[in-house]
């Protein structure tokens, strides 16, 4: 009973619908229309609930959708308010026991935390030495490429960073823009620069071998000494090629072997260090009966005319433009458990190409003996080796890719993890010969990993004829290329932004973001630091 007289079958169930019904319901409830789905529900004042629900039921005996508020009555899961929805992030393994629908994007990589999937911001590894034992790569060679200004540099900072972390140690062989200097010192690493009146880097020295050399007996030790002859050697050649611009001969190869071995046999007799360069021209003058031999001269007025050019090519490497670099002992000592290392070479940036490249073969020679001394001494460690600007070296003089290419084919013997950077494929066609154009096409396409930055339709197309990229990943990386307006102010498109490629597999693009220490250090703006402000502003300074 109610206040205006008794309650009707007709009024019980009307009040029974809206009860059940939303609010669009209850208006037309308030009309007296009832649907027909709720005049067909079964209505015992005695149940306190409908029956248990049966999953496997038919879809024709499922009882009516729910309102948004649920069903007003026992069990029905009515709210009084329904909040709105918040927004909550985690990552997959944090947030998979509350909601375990996510579907990763089939890029379950391990190794240094790199940067975020673009599309499903999934975390992202990149680690080609974590890549090889797990069997995703087969060496572990990274190629970086990308316009200047979107974070080339960046990202190998940001590998090695981790890859210290990790317990590998950094070599810089040759930081010829002198970015990396900041980063070294912050990991507590040591920095030596390389030029007129700073450190000087003799090319004969046998630096971290030496002490292997010592300590080993037997083969091990001719071993040792066999390949630290095979390195010096090597490195000459190289130094001479770009000096003089020219290979060497057969019979000028002979001479120099035997001008190195004389002048190393005369130091070890009397107790001196390793020979430099101004002692090898000093026994190439004395004209000895070996090295007349060497040369079939009858006398010695014919023997200086026939080793008159590689005597002053050796003279130039002393008086040239490289005079106090590399022709006198090394200036500096390291030790073997630095977390990171670093030649500098920013004092000769400015200078010509034969000078870059004689310092740089110098410097990744240099490197290479570090890594092969702590492994024969019983270091074994993991070494992270960053080569920028590859190619001002290799285009000085012919043949230099070959002897630059040897330095990273046996990185999966020796632990070593390179990471080779540039601007853009058309430096391979400055370079002197066709073989060496074929040479440095097949060393980029032995780094396993291509890390990609972006690149315009026409460099993408050169790229893809070296390693494929699918028609999707090359619109990506092209649109990463150049800002879409002219308005300043606005961030690059393609900053931070690379595509991950590794043979046929469908490519990674990750997005990095770099805390305020990594933009503190990976700076490599700095020397436009002031223009900052506007330009009226500017102006008025300068005024």
């Amino acid at each position: 009973m109610t206040g205006t007289g008794p309650v009707t079958e007709a009024d019980a169930r009307l009040h029974r619908a809206a009860a059940h019904a939303g609010l669009a319901e209850r208006w037309l409830a308030k009309l007296g229309v009832i649907p027909a789905y709720r005049k067909q529900e079964p209505h015992d004042p005695d149940e306190p609930g409908q029956e248990p629900f049966n999953p496997f039921a038919p879809f024709t005996s499922l009882p009516p959708i729910p309102a948004a508020r649920g069903d007003y009555r026992p069990f029905g899961g009515y709210a009084h308010n329904v909040d709105a929805g918040r927004l909550f992030a985690g990552t997959t393994s944090q947030v998979q026991g509350l909601y375990p629908f996510p579907a990763a994007s089939g890029a379950r990589v391990r190794g240094v935390p790199f940067g975020r999937h673009l599309h499903t911001a999934e975390p992202i590894g990149l680690d080609p030495s974590q890549w090889l034992v797990d069997g995703l790569v087969t060496n572990t060679g990274l190629w970086v490429q990308g316009q200047p200004g979107i974070g080339k540099s960046t990202a190998i900072k940001r590998l090695l960073v981790g890859l210290v972390a990790f317990g590998f140690a950094a070599v810089i062989p040759g930081d010829i823009k002198d970015e990396y200097t900041a980063l070294v010192e912050a990991l507590d690493g040591k920095v030596f620069r390389i030029g007129r009146g700073l450190h000087s880097l003799n090319p004969l020295d046998l630096g971290p071998l030496r002490g292997a050399i010592d300590a080993a007996v037997g083969t091990q030790r001719d071993q040792l000494v066999s390949q630290a002859r095979g390195r010096r050697l090597d490195l000459l050649e190289s130094l001479i090629t770009i000096v003089g611009g020219q290979d060497l001969t057969a019979t000028e190869r002979l001479l120099l072997a035997m001008t190195v071995d004389q002048a190393d046999a005369a130091n070890q007799r009397h107790g001196l260090p390793d020979p430099t360069i101004p002692e090898l021209v000093q026994i190439l003058d004395s004209a000895t009966e070996p090295l007349l031999r060497v040369v079939a001269a009858r006398d010695e007025h014919e023997y200086r005319r026939e080793t008159r050019e590689l005597r002053n090519t050796l003279v130039l490497l002393c008086e040239g433009p490289i005079k106090g670099m590399f022709d006198r002992p090394s200036s500096f000592s390291l030790d073997a458990d630095l977390p990171a290392i670093s030649l500098s070479l920013g004092a000769v940036e400015d200078d010509g190409d034969d000078v870059v490249a004689a310092a740089m073969m110098c410097a990744w020679a240099w490197s290479a003996a570090l890594i092969e001394g702590k492994q024969a001494a019983g270091q074994r460690r993991n070494v992270f080796q960053p080569q920028d600007e590859l190619w001002r070296a290799l285009r000085a003089a012919p043949g230099l890719v070959e002897k630059s290419d040897r330095m990273t084919r046996l990185n999966r013997k020796r632990g070593v993890v390179s990471a080779q950077s540039t601007h853009t494929i058309t430096d391979l066609e400055a370079l002197p010969t066709a073989s060496d154009r074929a040479k440095a096409k097949g060393m980029v396409a032995r780094n396993d990993i291509k890390v990609i930055g972006g690149l315009d339709h026409a460099e993408m197309e050169r790229l893809h004829e070296i390693s494929p990229f699918t028609s999707g990943e090359k619109e990506l990386v092209t649109r990463w290329a150049a800002p879409p307006t002219w308005v300043p102010g606005q961030r690059h498109p393609g900053r931070g932004k690379y595509l991950i490629k590794s043979g046929a597999r469908m490519g990674l693009p990750v997005h990095v973001d770099l805390t305020p220490e990594e933009l503190e250090l990976y700076n490599t703006d700095g020397a436009f630091a002031g223009l900052s402000s506007s330009t009226s502003e500017r102006s008025s300074r300068a005024a």
